[in-house]
């Protein structure tokens, strides 16, 4: 029974957890157009370190930060939120929060195979000829962008691709480290790292550009406030919290279809919010990525 109430929570956190992603990439794509990746990144992360201090402030949680526990999350931290955020927001420089939903998709594939090399997961013939399609679901899309658009779009196909895995990774690792540390251990020390990393490089790219003085220059724009204060609060610490929580409950591959949640609510944001065009290679090339990542979730051994 308390296994069964862990799970139906698990899967509730997962659903608000894609629900707030979906709106991330548009948000993402808002922000930019007042502060270039590494001040959004610096503010993002920003706003999130000082929920956290609120948090601990009013005693709203706890939290123990030892060297140990610094070192053993460490690696976390690097593939997320650093790797995950930093690509993230790059490639949406040069794509659109569509193409940004439908990379994402690939999450529970990647974690997969990830999960099939690191943790030894076996899968059986089906799952991997599922991973196949999405792959090439994503050949599809990156190779009709390739006829349709510029070198610039396919570099941010890339640095989303490479975000995704990243994301992939920190699944795989969280995995295991969840039966040592509680999800806000987690949680939070990561997002601390985060803020340490994000506004280091936002400090230093102002530094070698000799930008000092515009520091605080996106601050004047209230959208860009808006989209910091969703992205930092909700899009970074709450998910945060929802995903390592779900995580620590649930098997990674089966947390990260969620992801596909998202993918098809980001894309319908985008075009409605945004004006972006879905072109039809856009659905092809998702229907490819969401059937391959529900046959690599649902034709597993039972």
């Amino acid at each position: 029974m308390r296994k069964r109430q862990d799970h139906l929570f698990a899967y509730i956190s997962a659903t608000l957890y894609a629900a707030i992603v979906s709106m991330s990439f548009l948000t993402v794509k808002i922000g930019l157009v007042s502060a270039n990746p590494f001040e959004l990144l610096a503010y993002r992360f920003t706003i999130a370190f000082l929920a956290i201090v609120l948090a601990l402030a009013f005693r709203v949680v706890k939290l123990r930060i030892t060297k140990e526990k610094i070192l053993k999350l460490a690696p976390l931290a690097l593939f997320y939120p650093v790797f995950y955020f930093s690509f993230q927001s790059f490639g949406l420089t040069y794509t659109t929060s569509v193409e940004a939903g439908i990379m994402n998709a690939l999450i529970p594939v990647l974690t997969l195979i990830l999960a099939t090399i690191f943790l030894k997961e076996k899968t059986t013939v089906l799952q991997k000829l599922s991973i196949i399609l999405s792959v090439l679901g994503v050949v599809y899309i990156t190779l009709m962008k390739g006829n349709s658009s510029s070198s610039r779009n396919l570099v941010g196909i890339i640095l989303l691709f490479v975000s995704s895995t990243s994301f992939s990774a920190y699944s795989v690792l969280v995995k295991k480290r969840s039966k040592e540390f509680s999800t806000t251990d987690i949680s939070f020390v990561v997002t601390i790292l985060g803020f340490a990393s994000f506004n280091l490089l936002n400090f230093c790219n102002h530094l070698l550009k000799g930008t000092l003085s515009s520091y605080f220059e996106p601050l004047k724009n209230t959208s860009f406030i808006w989209s910091i204060l969703y992205l930092g609060i909700l899009s970074t610490l709450f998910t945060s919290l929802l995903a390592n929580y779900s995580l620590s409950k649930i098997e990674a591959s089966k947390m990260n279809v969620f992801v596909n949640l998202a993918t098809v609510l980001s894309i319908a944001a985008g075009s409605v919010f945004l004006d972006e065009k879905i072109y039809y290679y856009h659905i092809i090339g998702s229907v490819l990525i969401v059937l391959g990542v529900l046959g690599t979730n649902f034709l597993g051994k039972r």
